[in-house]
């Protein structure tokens, strides 16, 4: 257990952020996963900017890589572009 002050405090923000993080990475990951399930193109077609935003955002606060977060927004597209 830490004895400094400062280490006691990094500790709480420590927790806070990976709450925070798994938070919004479950979200997301709920939000590509109901996404792809869309059989119907333009519902999918309008959905997806909300999704890539979430993506985006995941990357930049380094939750998840920026190759990773360009992968999945290659996949989404991928699938959406073979909907009929």
């Amino acid at each position: 257990m830490a004895n400094h002050k400062a280490t006691k405090k990094d500790i709480r923000q420590s927790e806070k952020r990976r709450d925070r993080n798994r938070y919004y990475g479950k979200t997301t990951r709920n939000a590509i996963r109901n996404l792809l399930a869309v059989t119907d193109k333009a519902a999918a077609v309008e959905q997806m900017p909300k999704v890539i935003s979430m993506i985006d955002k995941l990357a930049k606060r380094n939750v998840i890589h920026k190759n990773k977060a360009s992968n999945l927004k290659s996949g989404i597209v991928q699938k959406i572009n073979a909907l009929a």
